[in-house]
């Protein structure tokens, strides 16, 4: 019971991990540079993404310009993309998996067969960690380079978004979530080494019969 109440932590926080990924994936806000012109009127606000480049005007207007040229960005920014997109299909099969697997479900069969499935899971949840998490720390030691970088222009320096915060906690809640529903399974497995099924003992008494011989005939 306390194993299944593990794993119900461990579902919630990945549920948490794969919504944060997704939305870390869309938003625009990877990267923000606040640009104040001479007056209120001029000052706007730049948001790059992965996908998009967004301008927030004083006056309320919101524009955006979608990035349909991939080759045209920077490496950090496609490996971004690739490893962002690959941490999404990794979280969802880990949590499709997992529900399989988990102890409070119907679903899997035989409990060996949901333990494989439980510990698929962590590993699926392990992986799309990992993957958002290293484009995000990349993605973020770029934007500092840039920034303390004295032969880059003010207008063109920017400052981490949202959006790389919301990914890095994303993927730590994903890694955690992983790490316990590998180590839930991995305890049943050793528990059933130490604790190996008791065969029946076996009974030594003969049955009695009543046409066998007894001592007291050769008396």
């Amino acid at each position: 019971m306390a194993s299944a109440g593990v794993q119900l932590l461990a579902f919630a926080l990945a549920l948490s991990g794969v919504s944060g990924v997704l939305a870390a994936t869309l938003l625009p806000n990877w990267k923000v540079n606040m640009d104040a012109g001479s007056n209120i009127i001029t000052a706007i606000e730049r948001l790059e993404g992965l996908w998009m480049d967004c301008a927030w005007y004083s006056t309320g207007m919101f524009s955006c310009t979608l990035k349909y040229s991939v080759l045209a960005l920077p490496s950090h920014e496609q490996a971004a993309r690739a490893a962002m997109i690959l941490a999404c299909i990794l979280s969802a099969v880990g949590i499709c998996t997992s529900t399989v697997g988990m102890e409070c479900t119907r679903l899997g069969g035989d409990p060996e067969t949901k333990r494989h499935a439980c510990f698929a899971g962590g590993v699926c949840f392990l992986s799309a960690g990992t993957s958002g998490l290293i484009p995000t720390v990349w993605y973020t030691k770029e934007i500092i380079a840039n920034f303390l970088d004295s032969a880059v222009p003010q207008s063109n320096k920017h400052e981490p978004g949202g959006a790389v915060y919301l990914g890095i906690i994303s993927a730590v809640l994903l890694v955690i979530s992983g790490m316990i529903f590998c180590t839930s399974c991995l305890k049943k497995n050793s528990g059933a080494l130490l604790h190996p099924c008791k065969l029946p003992p076996v009974s030594t008494a003969q049955p009695e019969d009543s046409s066998a011989y007894t001592l007291k005939d050769y008396v």
